[in-house]
């Protein structure tokens, strides 16, 4: 199991734990190696940007925010086992910044037996909206909401044989779900929809019948390197569709892994451009991102610097000494809470932060254009 602490270079410096300061535990479960490892490094250093700056001001409430990271190398019942030590034997506080849906949903009886808040999963899944999780609080919009805009968006170009290739998994059956509303709306159903095994992806058969069918696009309900392997079978075989992915794989890392073939490919958003500067919160993240050498963002990234503001926002509410029960209290109260130019409000029936959505083009330099 790998453990992965990140304080920031000042918290060190101190000497916190000599001093005999506290500090706030936050933990988090996420697939820093395997498939997503890419894009759980980018969005994770997005999150240390906003929490090191609060933590150079002297953290919340004098308190240094610590957050304990351990690597689930994509799988859930590794993740599950590392929000266990995590709430049991580390006594965080909050979660934070998990990734992937089956992942999610393995650590949620967790959190209901032990109350603890998750802030900010990394996933887009109707089931951590509908019905409201008393203890998990979205940051980002649905997977549905990301789907349904890029189907009105093919639809809208006159493109009408549209397929669908997903990961046969929770994630996979969400995102499809969300297609199937635009395709619906459009009066038009899919000219193909797949599954395929995510944890040993196979296109061998998907991608002639691909081609076979003629599909004009293809959304792909998958993560990272499945895409890769999936649109490389799909040039190999012959089809010229245009390709569409989530917001899941919205990482410079993905890109880059993409090479050559992810050119022209559209990958949907949660957030605003990470180069639009008329945002606050993007102007915020740009700041510190340059005050620390980093030439610049990823749309990954934004996505956990804004989850970060969030929790601490919860951790600044819940008081001097913020516990889980505080900090679930306080969480529940933001009301319009301005992360930038971005609103987030949560309830005792609502826990959907955000519901903004756009999509994004790969450029030719490997960057997302807007």
């Amino acid at each position: 199991m790998r453990r992965i602490h990140f304080v920031c270079a000042a918290v060190l410096a101190a000497g916190i734990s000599q001093a005999g300061h506290a500090q706030i535990r936050i933990g988090q479960t996420a697939g820093f190696t395997g498939a997503v490892g890419a894009g759980v490094k980018e969005t994770t250093d997005g999150a240390k940007l906003y929490l090191d700056a609060v933590n150079a001001r002297g953290g919340v409430g004098g308190q240094k925010v610590e957050l304990m990271s351990l690597d689930d190398k994509f799988d859930p019942r590794l993740a599950a086992e590392n929000a266990r030590k995590l709430i049991e034997e580390d006594n965080v506080v909050a979660m934070f910044l998990t990734r992937g849906t089956p992942h999610t949903e393995a650590i949620i009886p967790l959190l209901d037996k032990y109350g603890v808040p998750l802030v900010g999963p990394s996933t887009g899944a109707m089931v951590l909206h509908q019905p409201v999780q008393k203890h998990i609080f979205n940051v980002r919009a649905t997977y549905q909401r990301e789907a349904e805009k890029a189907v009105v968006h093919l639809t809208s170009m006159g493109i009408t044989r549209i397929g669908i290739v997903q990961a046969d998994d929770s994630f996979g059956a969400d995102g499809v779900a969300g297609a199937q509303k635009g395709l619906a709306t459009a009066k038009l159903t899919p000219a193909v929809l797949e599954k395929f095994n995510r944890a040993k992806p196979d296109f061998t058969l998907i991608a002639p019948m691909i081609v076979r069918a003629n599909v004009q696009a293809v959304i792909m309900v998958a993560s990272g390197q499945a895409v890769v392997d999936g649109v490389t079978a799909l040039r190999a075989a012959g089809s010229a569709a245009q390709v569409v992915t989530l917001s899941n794989n919205a990482s410079s890392g993905f890109a880059k892994l993409m090479g050559d073939n992810g050119r022209g490919m559209i990958v949907t958003q949660v957030f605003p451009n990470e180069r639009a500067i008329t945002y606050p919160l993007v102007k915020e993240a740009q700041g510190l991102a340059k005050a620390r050498g980093q030439t610049e963002l990823s749309p990954a990234m934004l996505e956990g610097f804004a989850a970060a503001k969030v929790l601490v926002e919860g951790l600044r509410r819940a008081g001097p000494k913020p516990n889980r029960e505080k900090v679930q209290a306080a969480l529940e109260g933001i009301q319009k809470m301005d992360i930038g130019g971005l609103e987030v409000s949560y309830g005792a029936k609502d826990h959907s932060g955000l519901d903004f959505a756009d999509l994004s083009i790969i450029g030719t330099d490997g960057k997302f254009k807007r």
